[in-house]
């Protein structure tokens, strides 16, 4: 039978539950998103409602098949809110996100994000212009890959939400020179028209964007 997104509740498991989940999962995965922030910060930085990993696309199935006895995955179905077993989704669809259910308690623990990669980098989905080495895009956080921020800022910046940029002010003072640098590169070539990108300045664009400039009298 589907299953109801909303009315499935969420008993999302913490950063170490999630790895310890996953632990024998023979494919690359990785903390994203906003607990990727938390945990490079070392401290929440507001309540969130669930929580999420990124694999490969072409590793999703194998991510799935390693999940221990009382757990299943759930695909959506294509109907709004509807989510079937990840077993009877269509093989060549873009199943995601995949959400991983505690079926004792039928609450919902993890949701699990398809993203691209080569075998030598990760590679933005959105726009495969952008790429970075996988020991940069993914960091080892004692013992759990994370997410690098400057990726996850990224992600958040096509249609940043109040609270996207709650996580980025918290997070864009603490990033290295370098991962500032690849964070405002990409938002001025991959998402010129974020909000985001109105403060940045770079020889690679105008000192002001377009639509914040103030109009000649």
């Amino acid at each position: 039978m589907p299953a109801s997104a909303a009315d499935t509740p969420w008993e999302p498991r913490d950063p170490q539950a999630v790895a310890e989940l996953l632990s024998t999962a023979s494919v690359r995965w990785w903390l994203s998103g906003g607990a990727a922030l938390d945990r490079w910060l070392g401290h929440p930085i507001r309540e969130r409602a669930n929580i999420d990993v990124s694999v490969v696309a072409s590793d999703l199935a194998a991510l799935v098949a390693g999940l221990p006895t009382g757990y299943s995955a759930w695909a959506p179905s294509g109907d709004e809110d509807e989510f079937i077993p990840f077993a009877e989704a269509p093989t060549d669809a873009d199943l995601q996100p995949v959400l991983i259910r505690d079926d004792e308690k039928n609450a919902w623990v993890l949701q699990v994000n398809a993203e691209d990669g080569a075998p030598r980098a990760w590679v933005y989905k959105r726009d495969p212009r952008l790429t970075l080495p996988w020991d940069r895009a993914v960091i080892d956080l004692d013992g759990i890959p994370t997410g690098a921020p400057e990726v996850q800022l990224v992600w958040k910046a096509l249609r940043p939400r109040e609270e996207d940029t709650v996580d980025k002010d918290a997070v864009l003072p603490g990033l290295s020179p370098e991962a500032v640098q690849f964070y405002e590169t990409a938002l001025l070539r991959i998402h010129p028209h974020s909000t985001w990108s109105i403060h940045i300045r770079s020889p690679f664009a105008p000192g002001k964007a377009s639509w914040n400039r103030k109009k000649s009298s």
